[in-house]
């Protein structure tokens, strides 16, 4: 168990007990007690997924700890920052903060819920963005589903000079393309029919549906210039397969009847389409390639899927907000140190882990 620990070890980032220390994790920790000790039992709960009683009985065992449940708790608690600081300073560590002029970097915005136990427990929501070129995430952030800046909006990402985002329709929005767009980033974002205005580079009304007309057979491609939002972009749409169209469109009459509403003809006549808002330039990405791109957007939802299997995100065994952030982060941690692990045995070190930096003359 000890040289287990000290592989894992080599993998978290520089500086990472004086994290503790200043985050307030380690407050109240008897002298006795080290920060190495606090995360230790802290990933055995968080990886092992071990209830807070057996991980204080497994602790004290391995002469790590001895506490009570409720003590962990209380510390998981006073921990979130610091897992927090952890999950940050791993991407920054990766070189995810792209140097301007780097070259094209693709990434997909998208979000997922867990939900605490029982008919009435909380729903949180984890923000993700995901680099397509290493698969890697490169931002999230963890919210309520409800209150004050708990929705999903793309002025929630952070953006940099040449970013070509990839997001789903419940991004479309004009104050997050103006975020974009003013960050010196490119976009291709489903369009939401019903949320985001459509207009010619005239400023006149578009007539999404006429030009949609057009498309009448199934793998037809058609682009538009357009403005929405005051941004210039364009319009690329493809026609669906018949069985993929029917699909929409039974899942629009569903939500429908779901909300108490009649689904409008309209609406019908938008699930015949993929429909795709872009600022990509149109010299370098054709309206096929715009869509190609797009569809990768999915592998986020691959990552999600992952997430909630591997690491078991997918279900909260916190009962309190504090608790609840601190195992998110926490989960968040064990997903990047397994990647990094991985990372390791398939490239360049024969040993499987990092060295410790030399110590100081």
């Amino acid at each position: 168990m000890d040289e287990e620990w000290e592989v894992l070890r080599s993998f978290l980032p520089a500086g990472w007990e004086d994290l503790g220390r200043s985050s307030g994790a380690l407050k109240g920790l008897r002298k006795d007690k080290s920060a190495e000790a606090v995360l230790r039992v802290l990933l055995l709960h968080l990886g092992c997924g071990h209830s807070l009683r057996e991980t204080v009985v497994r602790a004290r065992e391995a002469g790590l700890a001895e506490l009570s449940d409720v003590a962990l708790l209380k510390r998981l608690r006073k921990s979130s920052d610091w897992l927090h600081g952890l999950c940050v300073a791993l991407f920054r560590e990766r070189g995810m903060a792209r140097a301007a002029g780097s070259g094209l970097r693709v990434r997909a915005f998208d979000a997922t819920t867990v939900r605490e136990p029982g008919r009435t427990g909380s729903v949180w929501r984890v923000h993700y963005s995901l680099c397509l070129s290493s698969l890697r995430c490169d931002f999230f952030e963890v919210t309520p589903t409800r209150g004050v800046g708990s929705a999903e909006y793309l002025s929630r990402f952070p953006v940099g000079e040449g970013d070509h985002i990839l997001a789903d329709r419940g991004y479309a929005t004009a104050a997050g393309l103006r975020h974009v767009s003013a960050a010196g980033g490119r976009i291709a974002v489903r369009v939401n029919t019903g949320a985001l205005p459509l207009r010619t580079l005239e400023g006149a009304p578009f007539d999404l549906l006429a030009a949609l007309s057009g498309l009448d057979r199934a793998g037809a491609v058609g682009s538009w210039p357009v403005a929405a939002g005051g941004v210039r972009g364009r319009l690329c749409a493809v026609r669906k397969s018949t069985q993929a169209a029917a699909r929409a469109r039974k899942r629009a009459r569903r939500e429908a009847r779901r909300q108490g509403s009649v689904v409008r003809p309209a609406t019908l006549a938008y699930a015949d389409f993929v429909i795709v808002f872009t600022t990509f330039p149109e010299h370098t990405f054709s309206a096929r390639e715009v869509l190609e791109w797009y569809r990768l957007r999915w592998q986020v939802e691959l990552v999600f899927k992952r997430l909630k299997s591997l690491a078991r995100l997918g279900h909260l065994p916190k009962r309190d907000d504090d608790s609840a952030r601190a195992w998110l982060y926490g989960k968040l941690l064990v997903a990047l140190l397994v990647d990094k692990l991985v990372d390791h045995a398939r490239a360049v070190s024969p040993w499987g882990y990092e060295l410790a930096p030399a110590p100081a003359a």
